[in-house]
Parts: C-alpha cells; sequence; structure tokens
C-alpha cells in the first residue's frame, strides 16, 4: 500500500487535497458542468496560522465542506462567484426586446450599481443585512422611495433567475423595503367635483393658461395617458362618431426628438366616448394649426406647444406644475398636494366608479392589463356612492 500524502505539519492529506512548495493547500474538484476548479488557502484548518506576511483566509477544509454542500444542492460552485453588476447584465441579456423606457431604466440601474459598493460583491455574500444597508445608502444620495422600491424590485427579480439557475439558495431582496425605509410617498388622489370645477373656472379666465383649457377637459372626460395624449393626430379623431382612437403614444427618445411606441400595456388599444364637453373640446383643438412632424410615418399631431414644438408628458408635467402654482396664489379652494396630468386620468377613473361604470367596461377605457389596477388603485368611492348605491340596489 502506498502511503499517504502529507502536509509539511505531518497531516494526512485528503483525496484532491496536496500542499505547495511555498507551503500553500490546493483542493481540486470536479464542478456541476463537469469541469476541474481548485480552491486555496494557507491554512487547512482554521486554527492554523497564517504564514507571517500573508493575508488572512478561511481554511481550506472549511470551503471543501462550502463545495460538498454547493454539489450536493447541484449549486454552481463557479457561477455563484459572479459579481451582483455581472448578475444583472446576465438577467438584462436573458429578456431582449423590451421598450426603450425599459431600456433606459435598465441603464440607470447598472449605473447605480457600478458606483456603489454592491455591484462589485459576489452574489454569493450578499445577505439581506446588505441588501438592506444598499437601500439605505439609496435612501441617503436622496434617492425617491418609489426610485429605491423599483431598483430593489428588478435586483429581486435578477436575484431570483440566479435560484433558479441553482446559482444561490436565497434571495436577499426578499424583503419589505418600507420595512427598512419610511415610504414618504405621498398618496395620489383624485380631484373632488368643488376641485374640479374650480381648477377648470381658472384656466377659462386666465390670460396666460386658457390656452390649455382644452387638454384639462380632454383629460378629464377621457382619462387618457398624458403621453396618449400627445401622440393623438386628426386622424384618430372620428367627431362624427364622437370616438377617439387610442393605439399609440409619443415618447422623448434618448438623446432627443420623438418616436411613436406602442400603448403602455397590451390592453391599451381602445376606443374611447366623447361626451358632450370633450366633444365640443375636439372642435376647438382642430381649429388649431396642426403640427407639420413626422414620427415613425404619424404626422397632424393635435397637441403643440407656443412655438410649434410637439408636446410630451414631461412638458405637461412642468406645466401643470405653474399652473397649479399660479391656482394657488388666489383660488380657495385647494388642491389635492400632487397636482399632475395623471391626477386627471385617476380623477375620471374616480368618477366613472363612483357613477356605478361596469368595473370591465371601465378596465377597457383605462387600458388597464389588470383589473386590480382598476378597483384597487384608481376606484375611490366616497361615502355619498356608497349611500346612492345602496338606495338603489334596496329599492
Amino acid at each position: 500500500m502506498s502511503e499517504r500524502r502529507r502536509d509539511n505539519k505531518g497531516r494526512i492529506l485528503r483525496t484532491g487535497e496536496s500542499q505547495r512548495k511555498d507551503g500553500r493547500y490546493t483542493f481540486k474538484f470536479i464542478d456541476t458542468q463537469g469541469q476541474p476548479r481548485f480552491l486555496y488557502s494557507w491554512k487547512l484548518v482554521a486554527t492554523d496560522r497564517v504564514p507571517k506576511g500573508k493575508r488572512e483566509c478561511v481554511a481550506l477544509r472549511d470551503k471543501e465542506k462550502e463545495v460538498q454542500r454547493d454539489l450536493e444542492d447541484g449549486i454552481d460552485t463557479m457561477g455563484k462567484r459572479m459579481t451582483v453588476c455581472q448578475l444583472y447584465e446576465r438577467y438584462n441579456r436573458s429578456k431582449a426586446n423590451v421598450r426603450p423606457s425599459t431600456e433606459h431604466g435598465r441603464d440607470h440601474l447598472m449605473r447605480v450599481l457600478r458606483e456603489d459598493e454592491l455591484g462589485s460583491r459576489r452574489i454569493e455574500s450578499v445577505k439581506p443585512t446588505d441588501a438592506k444597508a444598499w437601500a439605505l445608502r439609496m435612501r441617503r444620495k436622496g434617492y425617491a422611495y418609489t426610485t429605491i422600491n423599483n431598483h430593489k424590485r428588478s435586483l429581486k427579480a435578477a436575484f431570483y433567475s440566479a435560484i433558479q439557475d441553482d446559482l444561490i439558495r436565497k434571495n436577499p431582496f426578499d424583503f419589505k423595503l418600507s420595512d427598512v425605509i419610511e415610504n414618504d410617498t405621498k398618496s395620489k388622489v383624485p380631484l373632488s367635483p368643488a376641485q374640479e370645477e374650480a381648477f377648470l373656472s381658472f384656466l377659462r379666465t386666465d390670460a396666460v393658461y386658457s390656452r390649455y383649457y382644452d387638454e384639462v377637459v380632454i383629460l378629464l372626460g377621457t382619462g387618457l395617458r398624458i403621453s396618449e395624449l400627445c401622440g393623438l393626430t386628426e386622424a384618430d379623431i372620428d367627431l362624427e362618431a364622437r370616438s377617439i382612437r387610442v393605439d399609440h403614444q409619443l415618447l422623448v427618445a434618448r438623446g432627443g426628438g420623438y418616436y411613436i411606441d406602442a400603448p403602455k400595456t397590451r390592453s391599451g388599444e381602445r376606443a374611447v366616448y366623447m361626451s358632450q364637453k370633450v366633444y365640443e373640446a375636439f372642435q376647438r383643438v382642430l381649429m388649431r394649426n396642426r403640427s407639420n412632424a413626422v414620427v415613425d410615418g404619424r404626422s397632424g399631431f393635435l397637441f403643440l406647444s407656443k412655438r410649434g414644438a410637439l408636446m410630451s408628458g414631461s412638458k405637461y408635467d412642468n406645466l401643470f406644475h405653474r399652473m397649479v402654482n399660479k391656482y394657488g396664489k388666489g383660488n380657495r379652494v385647494a388642491l389635492p398636494d400632487v397636482m399632475t396630468p395623471h391626477t386627471l386620468r385617476h380623477t375620471f377613473c374616480t368618477n366613472m366608479a363612483n357613477r356605478g361604470m361596469n368595473p370591465k367596461t371601465l378596465q377597457y377605457v383605462m387600458g388597464h392589463s389588470d383589473i386590480k389596477m382598476t378597483l384597487g388603485y384608481y376606484a375611490h368611492v366616497t361615502s355619498e356612492s356608497a349611500l346612492d348605491e345602496m338606495r338603489r340596489i334596496a329599492a
């Protein structure tokens, strides 16, 4: 029988273990892909001392235990060593053909990861405490709760893909963000009838902002997304049938310019009816000058700035900020804390729900892919409307 191998201290080495001339220990094993891999350490067991001048390290046999556990569980012992940035990039490659807005969001998160210590960490080393510490750093850097939560959701999905691929066992981002940082997001509430009338009255008579009265009437009366309103052309309006065709949206391209995209959801293509007020507003809008711009084959856009440029969602956001500031200086009926073009969509949906519109019909009109969005996020039933509905059913 051949003599078993020993280290320089006379200890018997196990199968796969060896010691180099410089004293460092090596363990050779075959990974889940059938490839030979090696582990290294200056210590055979935890009680050994690291040679003078060498960095402290995990003992070889402790590393062997972890590898053996990984092999038994089918964990990719090398894949788990990729960094968080590498994992996120790998995850994104598996979900190609996304919208430009999604691509922009991915690029932003990648920049965030590269600038943060988390991005260079091996995924095997990231624990829930590390993920929570990342969220706290994001808040200290000034990121909004919603932004942090969106990024957390993306990272949770990336780590979940690593679990599915047997790279790691647990997801460090599987926690509730509000347990770590305060959710200071201001709730979005619809306009009350009094607020709606006061705001429209202000727009009707204001020397500067009266030119945007029709846009507000249309948004309040249709529930269109602001990007859908910006994309409307003369060809989308049928005054005779009192119908608006919604099958696209106008968005700002990265680096400048515009592009046409499909509606935000797969249920976004729809026809929206015009009330009398909306009908009259479109009559006035169609008497204005149309844009000469052609975007992805579409022309005749209806909503332009004072200088004749195409309007966009961000331009309307800025416009609403100025309008609300001016409104607040001379009107007694206060508006909601959060007042954007989306508030008008919010208001339309709430009004339709309070008037008893069938939920599935309302889902179609709003272009929601999930009725939970229609019912849970938009339908703010008031006590008055609840009483009216009970009276109607009891009659």
